[in-house]
C-alpha cells in the first residue's frame, strides 16, 4: 500500500502546480479583457476603430489562455519526480523509480527506500514550488486603473464633430424679399496648395481665408433658384461664377492679400478677408566654426562644420562653395570647389556635422579657405550664409617688406631649418608602417642629430661655448667656476694679451670686453628676446631626447613649440623707423588773428515758407468721431462717408503691409453697413476699428516743454531778497 500512496502524493503535487499556474494565466487574460470591456462599455459601437480594437484584445486574451492551458496540461508525473529530486536530496535522485516496474532486486530495494522516505517528508503538505506572481498582480492593477480611467472619460472625446456649413451674410438684403428671392443653400470652399508645399487639398471652415502663396481657391455654391453670382476682390470689377450641374463654381490662384465679397443678384455680402501665407526662404544657422579660424602649428588641419538648415515647406538642394587662396601678393591663385553636404534629418530640417580635411583640398601652410553655405527650397527661396575664413599659420613669412633693421642682424638664415626637421619628422611618421624597425630607428636618430646641431648653433648666440652647458636649464661647464672667481687670467685656457701701459685705453677696456665665454653676459639680445630663445633651446632639447629614443611622435609637439618661439624671436628683432615728410611751419597767430575784412560778408535774410500737410486726415477725423460717439451714442447717415474714407486709408496700409489689419477693415465695412441701415453699431467692431486706426497714426514727435523748477520756501525767500 506504500507505493500507491506515494504515487498519489505525486499526483496531488502535480494538481497543485497546474491549478496555481492556470490561476496566474487566468488573471493575466482577465486584465486584458477588463480593458477591452471598458472600451466597449464606454463608447459601445459609436467608434468603429475602438470597437475593433476591443474585440482584438478579447480574442487575443482568450487565445493566450487556451495556449497556456495546453502547455500546462503537458506537465506529467515524470516532471514532478525530477522536480522532487532537485528539491529533496534525501530522495537520492530515485523518485522516478516509483513510476517504473523494478527489473532486479537492487531497484526493488531502492524503490522501497524512496517510498519510505517520501512518506516521511510529505511534500504535498509543503510548498514544493514557487511561482513569480508579482508581475501578474502588477499587470492586473494597471489594467484596473486603466479601465476605471476609460470609464470616466467623456464619451464625446473621441467622436468626430460634424463639419459646420459655411454661412455668408448679406446685411444689405431687404427682409421682406427674403422668402421670395434666391438664397444660398450651401457653400464649399476648397483650397489647393501649390506643389512646392507638399500639402493636399483641404476644405475651409469659414469664409475668412488664410491660404498659402500661390494656392488655388475654389468656391462651389448651391442656390435655391437660378441666380447671378459674382465675386468682387478689393472692390475691383466683379467676376462671374461658372454655372454647372451641381451649382456655381469659381476658381482662382492668389498671391496677394485682399478683401472679397460675394454678390448674389446685385446684393453684396459682408466683406471677408483673404490672407496669404508667404513662402519663407531657408534659414541657415552655423554653430561651428567661428567666422575666422586660424590653425596654428601642430594642430590638425581639419575644420568641423556644424550647421542646421530649416525651411517651412522643405529644402530642395544645399551645398557648400569653398574657395582656396594660395600664394601672396600679385601671385595669388584662387580655386573654387563645390562640396556636397552630409544632410541628416527630414526635408524641412536638416542638421550638418561634417569634417573638412584641408589637406584634401590642397591647402598648405599660409593658404586661406573662404566658404559659405547656400540652400534652395522647393519654390523660389534662396539663402546664402555669411562667408567664413580658415587660415593655416605660416611661420616662414616675414611681415615687413620695407623697414630699416638694426646694424647687426643676429638672426642668420639657418634659423628656419627647424621647419625642415618638422617636415622630416612628419614624413617619418607617415612611413613608419611601411619601413623596417631598424630603418625607422636610424632615421629617427639622424633627425635627432640634426636637432642637436641646430640647438648648438642657436646656443652660440647665448654664449654657450660648451655642449655640457646647453640644455633645458643651462649649466656652467666644468672649471668655469674657477674661471669666474679668478681675478687673474692665468690658466683659464684662453690667450689674454698683456699690456705694457696699464693706463692705455686698450688695457682699461680689456676686462669689459672679455665676455665671449660667459653665457649670462651675452649682449646680442635684449632680456625678453633672450628668454624666448632660451625657451626655444629647451624645446629643442626635449625634442632631441625623444628623437634619440625613437619616439618621433612625442617629439613633434616640442618641435612645433620651438619653431613658434623662433618665429617670435625673429619678429622681435625688427626695428621700426618713423616716416619722414613735409611739416608745415607754425602759424604766427598774434599777427594774423582778427585781421580779416568783413565788408563782403552779408547776413542771410532769405525766407522760405513750408506748408505742413497733416498725415492721414480722414483717420484722425474718424477717431474724433469715435470719441464723440462714445459720449453721445448717436450718429448720422452722413458719417458713413467719413468712415468710408478712413477705411480706404486703412485698406492702403493693410494691402501694403502683408495683409495687416484685414480683420479690422472687415469690421469697418460692417460699421458702414450698419450706419447705412440705421442699426445699432457693433461694440466689438468699434473697439477693433479704433485700435487699428490708432496704430496707423505715426508716433507724436516730442516738442520742447518749459522746465518748471520746484523750489523750497527757503530758496524762494532767498530769491525774493536778492531781487
Amino acid at each position: 500500500m506504500a507505493l500507491p500512496e506515494s504515487i498519489h502524493i505525486l499526483q496531488r503535487i502535480r494538481r497543485q502546480y497546474v491549478q496555481a499556474k492556470l490561476w496566474l494565466y487566468a488573471l493575466q487574460a482577465l486584465a486584458a479583457m477588463l480593458v477591452a470591456v471598458a472600451i466597449l462599455w464606454r463608447w459601445q459601437f459609436g467608434a468603429p476603430l475602438l470597437a475593433l480594437t476591443a474585440f482584438a484584445i478579447l480574442s487575443t486574451a482568450v487565445l493566450y489562455f487556451i495556449l497556456r492551458w495546453r502547455s500546462v496540461s503537458e506537465v506529467s508525473l515524470q516532471h514532478v519526480a525530477r522536480h522532487l529530486n532537485r528539491q529533496y536530496p534525501q530522495l537520492e535522485d530515485s523518485t522516478e523509480l516509483l513510476l517504473q516496474q523494478p527489473q532486479n532486486l537492487l531497484q526493488k530495494l531502492q524503490q522501497q527506500r524512496v517510498t519510505a522516505t517520501l512518506q516521511e517528508l510529505h511534500p504535498d503538505q509543503q510548498q514544493t514550488f514557487t511561482l513569480r506572481s508579482s508581475a501578474t498582480y502588477t499587470f492586473l492593477a494597471l489594467a484596473l486603473l486603466l479601465s476605471v480611467g476609460i470609464l470616466y472619460l467623456p464619451a464625446a472625446a473621441l467622436t468626430t464633430p460634424e463639419a459646420e456649413s459655411i454661412q455668408v451674410e448679406f446685411p444689405e438684403a431687404p427682409v421682406a424679399a427674403a422668402d421670395t428671392a434666391a438664397q444660398i443653400q450651401s457653400i464649399d470652399i476648397t483650397i489647393t496648395p501649390p506643389r512646392y508645399t507638399g500639402k493636399q487639398a483641404y476644405q475651409a471652415k469659414t469664409p475668412n481665408l488664410r491660404v498659402e502663396e500661390g494656392a488655388t481657391v475654389t468656391w462651389r455654391i448651391r442656390t435655391s433658384k437660378p441666380a447671378l453670382l459674382q465675386l468682387e476682390l478689393n472692390e475691383q470689377s466683379p467676376q462671374a461664377f461658372k454655372k454647372g450641374q451641381e451649382g456655381y463654381t469659381f476658381s482662382r490662384s492668389f498671391t496677394e492679400h485682399g478683401l472679397y465679397t460675394i454678390n448674389l443678384n446685385g446684393q453684396k455680402s459682408a466683406f471677408y478677408t483673404l490672407e496669404i501665407i508667404p513662402d519663407e526662404a531657408p534659414a541657415i544657422q552655423i554653430s561651428k566654426p567661428k567666422e575666422y579660424t586660424e590653425i596654428r602649428l601642430g594642430e590638425q588641419q581639419r575644420v568641423t562644420l556644424q550647421a542646421s538648415l530649416t525651411d517651412d515647406y522643405g529644402i530642395r538642394e544645399a551645398n557648400m562653395i569653398a574657395t582656396v587662396a594660395k600664394g601672396s601678393g600679385e601671385a595669388v591663385k584662387f580655386r573654387e570647389e563645390k562640396i556636397k553636404l552630409n544632410l541628416s534629418g527630414n526635408s524641412r530640417s536638416y542638421s550638418i556635422n561634417q569634417t573638412l580635411d584641408l589637406q584634401q583640398l590642397g591647402m598648405s601652410f599660409g593658404d586661406e579657405l573662404y566658404f559659405y553655405l547656400q540652400a534652395w527650397d522647393n519654390h523660389r527661396g534662396y539663402t546664402r550664409s555669411e562667408t567664413y575664413f580658415v587660415q593655416i599659420e605660416d611661420t616662414t613669412i616675414v611681415e615687413a617688406d620695407f623697414d630699416m633693421t638694426a646694424g647687426v642682424n643676429p638672426v642668420p638664415e639657418y634659423f628656419r631649418s627647424q621647419r625642415q626637421i618638422i617636415i622630416d619628422t612628419e614624413k617619418l611618421l607617415k612611413e613608419q608602417k611601411s619601413i623596417p624597425r631598424a630603418e625607422f630607428e636610424e632615421r629617427s636618430n639622424n633627425i635627432g642629430v640634426d636637432q642637436k646641431l641646430l640647438r648648438l648653433r642657436y646656443g652660440k648666440f647665448l654664449g654657450e661655448e660648451f655642449e655640457s652647458g646647453i640644455g633645458p636649464g643651462g649649466g656652467i661647464p666644468e672649471g668655469a667656476e674657477e674661471h669666474e672667481e679668478e681675478t687673474h687670467f692665468e690658466g683659464d685656457g684662453h690667450d689674454h694679451p698683456e699690456f705694457e701701459n696699464q693706463n692705455s685705453p686698450e688695457a682699461l677696456l680689456d676686462p669689459y670686453l672679455h665676455k665671449h665665454d660667459m653665457e649670462e653676459a651675452a649682449t646680442l639680445f635684449e632680456p625678453t628676446v633672450k628668454a624666448k630663445l632660451k625657451g626655444a633651446l629647451a624645446q629643442m632639447w626635449e625634442a632631441e631626447l625623444r628623437l634619440r629614443t625613437h619616439k618621433p611622435k612625442e617629439a613633434l609637439p616640442f618641435e612645433y613649440k620651438a619653431l613658434r618661439m623662433l618665429k617670435d624671436v625673429q619678429q622681435s628683432q625688427r626695428a621700426y623707423v618713423a616716416k619722414t615728410g613735409f611739416e608745415a611751419p607754425p602759424l604766427k597767430e598774434p599777427e594774423l588773428r582778427l585781421t580779416g575784412e568783413l565788408h563782403k560778408i552779408t547776413p542771410l535774410n532769405e525766407q522760405q515758407s513750408i506748408n505742413q500737410q497733416q498725415e492721414l486726415p480722414n483717420t484722425r477725423a474718424a477717431l474724433n468721431w469715435l470719441a464723440k460717439y462714445k459720449q453721445s451714442g448717436k450718429y448720422k447717415p452722413a458719417d458713413a462717408q467719413l468712415l468710408e474714407k478712413a477705411g480706404q486709408e486703412l485698406a492702403e496700409h493693410a494691402l501694403g503691409n502683408s495683409g495687416k489689419n484685414l480683420r479690422a477693415l472687415q469690421d469697418v465695412r460692417q460699421l458702414i453697413t450698419e450706419i447705412s441701415a440705421g442699426k445699432k453699431l457693433c461694440a466689438s467692431c468699434l473697439i477693433a476699428a479704433e485700435q487699428a486706426w490708432a496704430e496707423l497714426l505715426p508716433p507724436v514727435k516730442q516738442t520742447p516743454q518749459p522746465r518748471q523748477a520746484v523750489r523750497s520756501r527757503l530758496a524762494e525767500e532767498y530769491r525774493k531778497r536778492m531781487r
